[in-house]
């Protein structure tokens, strides 16, 4: 079957097989079963080794980003990301560069999000940048393996390791991009001080809750190394970490935290943002089937206690339940995605990468400012303004937490958030155990590899996800057969593919289809996603509107009202504002939820430089609504929505709804009004 489901898929992986359609369906050649040349993959390496994940990432740059996603990128080069370094004390007078600013985690988030946006992009300032405070790092590490910001004494006072566990995952980064041999050198004997020194005092504090964090550097360095001890590393660090498997089999997790209440590690939103690639990870090291599958766990518990319409879940700064006025912390929305993007990697499960895709392409985009020069500490799902408040109800962040600034509440998002966008772009297409290249998430792209022994250009030229059509073109630079395998959402029914020479394939939602052939210079495939409006039923009976990936939000006017300007480094244009409604948002919504498309209409428009703001928006929706005159502010948000369906005897309006990544202030959940 072309189409395959997980099982499937690691089936054909440890039989070696490429498993191929019946004729007519996934190729224009005649049907048969082959057996692909070269070593047969496996879903295990020999014992005391690691087992093979289902797909790997390419090597950073391999992957080109094109239209909109560039655009993204580049917007962001020329905004935080770009010049963070140059103004910012935390980053720019670091510990980790020789300065006596902060010196822990700031500066290694920074260039963890900087690296792969420099390389990706091939910018060449920002690229030499990084590379003198690589340099300056690998140059200040002491003999004794640590990085010169780890304290002389930290024996006899314990510290921390989660910032030496980062700086290490941010350093394979960069060794992967450059080669520079130094910096593994450097990563190794690091990673030898830290085996030894778990040995003294074990994992405690934020490196205790994100111990799986070191597996992705030490993995790393005995792949390329060889070296036993490292697995020594990664199972002591599996047994000094907190056991999230205990913790999602409890009733703790699933209670919302008080608002202004107890601030937990173990329902901490990053932390839990980060934990659902732990055990994933793990497999790899215990070949364990439930540690693998654990993930899907973690989620299921997330979805069914705090999740929202975007794929995200609550937490302003613990875990807070399903309410659309309490928020989710930026820092979360950036881990979140590198674990799922880890778990599209490990598992060559599809549903991970739709959900990957439903993040960042709703919440990751919500939080930031249009011209990234500014972001959100904590975004709302329902946020009808962001303002200084001393009224809020987050569960334990402060009253500036949902401004658009460059430090709101505190400067860990400030420091973090620039991994979001690049490597999204960098895990969109993946290698397959056999030579082949998986196309995991969809974006305007081109991806670079070598087909045994042949190099193969694969563009994807799309408006995705504003557009419902994808065409994919395959350029070897000689003929050259390996499997493509494309991922179909599991929310495209009706789904197609017309193949190169072909006739049109109906393809199956929330599968990988696989198809291979002797692939020529030009071989073209197109996809068509079709994308149906959905309607679902949210917190208190509220309903949301959703077509193909994208969320869809009440698009409100906005003024935006510089704020703080007293405060150091807060110069434009990386300044802080508060943003207040222009327009009514206290609208029920009139929808046909068994056939929303029966009363919402959708247009396409053009995609702005920016695409995700408010005029930039590549799509918008036309719905009927009335104002609901008892829905009012409340403690400084959006009121919460009471249980059940509205009444309004105000005039049906019509209400231009645009997609949620685009829309700074908003409504997303709405009232459902009565018929």
């Amino acid at each position: 079957m072309p189409h395959l489901n997980r099982r499937e898929f690691l089936t054909g992986m440890a039989a070696g097989a490429a498993v191929i359609a019946a004729p007519g369906r996934a190729d224009s050649e005649p049907a048969k079963r082959r057996v692909t040349g070269g070593p047969k993959p496996r879903t295990q390496a020999p014992a005391g080794g690691l087992a093979e994940p289902a797909f790997r990432p390419l090597p950073l740059g391999s992957i080109l980003p094109k239209g909109w996603l560039l655009r993204q990128l580049r917007q962001q080069a020329d905004g935080l990301t770009g010049h963070l370094d140059e103004f910012w004390p935390d980053v720019g007078q670091s510990q980790w560069f020789g300065g006596s600013a902060e010196g822990w985690e700031r500066a290694p988030y920074w260039l963890d999000g900087a690296i792969p946006l420099a390389w990706i992009l091939d910018d060449k300032p920002l690229k030499e940048r990084i590379k003198g405070y690589i340099d300056h790092i690998v140059k200040s590490q002491r003999a004794d393996g640590w990085y010169a910001p780890y304290p002389v004494d930290a024996a006899a006072k314990p510290y921390d390791l989660w910032a030496i566990l980062l700086a290490n995952k941010m350093l394979v980064q960069f060794h992967e991009a450059t080669g520079d041999a130094r910096v593994l050198d450097a990563v190794a004997a690091n990673l030898k001080a830290v085996l030894a020194a778990l040995d003294r005092t074990p994992l405690f504090g934020w490196g205790r809750f994100r111990w799986f964090e070191g597996l992705i550097p030490t993995y790393y360095a005995y792949e390329k190394t060889g070296e036993a001890w490292l697995l020594d590393l990664a199972h002591k660090l599996q047994a000094q970490g907190f056991d999230y498997r205990t913790f999602y089999g409890g009733e703790d997790v699933t209670v919302p935290t008080p608002r202004r209440g107890l601030w937990k590690w173990d329902k901490h939103v990053v932390n839990t943002g980060m934990a659902p690639k732990a055990y994933a990870l793990t497999w790899r090291l215990t070949r364990r089937e439930d540690e693998r599958a654990f993930p899907a766990k973690i989620l299921e518990v997330l979805d069914r206690h705090h999740g929202l319409v975007t794929g995200m879940f609550t937490g302003d700064e613990c875990l807070a339940g399903k309410n659309p006025v309490q928020g989710t912390e930026l820092c979360a929305v950036v881990e979140f995605m590198y674990s799922l993007e880890h778990l599209v990697s490990l598992t060559g499960e599809a549903a991970y990468a739709d959900r990957l895709e439903r993040v960042a392409f709703n919440a990751l985009p919500a939080t930031l400012a249009p011209d990234m020069w500014s972001h959100q500490y904590d975004q709302q799902v329902n946020q009808v303004q962001c303002t200084i408040n001393p009224d809020h109800m987050w569960t334990t962040n402060g009253p500036e937490s949902n401004l658009f600034g460059l430090e709101p509440n505190f400067g860990c998002c400030t420091s973090n958030m620039h991994q979001g966008w690049p490597k999204f772009a960098a895990h969109l297409w993946m290698k397959t155990p056999d030579g082949g290249l998986a196309a995991a998430a969809y974006a305007p792209s081109e991806a670079r590899f070598d087909a045994r022994g042949t190099a193969v250009r694969v563009a994807c030229e799309t408006d995705y996800p504003f557009r419902d059509r994808l065409t994919i073109t395959v350029r070897p630079d000689k003929p050259a057969r390996f499997p493509l395998l494309l991922r179909v959402p599991a929310w495209a029914e009706d789904a197609t593919l017309v193949p190169p020479h072909g006739s049109e394939v109906s393809l199956r939602a929330g599968s990988f289809y696989r198809t291979e052939r002797e692939w020529k210079d030009g071989d073209t495939l197109v996809l068509r996603f079709p994308m149906k409006a959905r309607a679902s039923r949210r917190y208190n009976g509220a309903v949301a509107v959703e077509r193909g990936p994208l969320v869809y939000s009440l698009a409100l006017g906005g003024t935006w009202t510089r704020v703080n300007a007293d405060k150091p480094h807060r110069e434009l244009p990386h300044g802080d504002f508060e943003v207040r409604p222009s327009t009514p948002w206290n609208y029920g919504l009139v929808v046909d939820e068994a056939a929303p498309e029966k009363s919402i209409a959708f247009e396409e428009r053009p995609i702005g430089e920016s695409p995700f703001s408010p005029e930039g928006a590549g799509v918008a929706a036309k719905a009927k609504g009335r104002k609901i005159p008892t829905w009012k502010l409340a403690h400084g948000w959006a009121g919460e929505i009471a249980p059940g369906d509205a009444e309004s005897k105000e005039p049906l309006e019509d209400l231009t709804l645009i997609p949620y990544g685009c829309a700074k202030i908003r409504v997303t959940e709405f009232p459902k009004l009565k018929a």
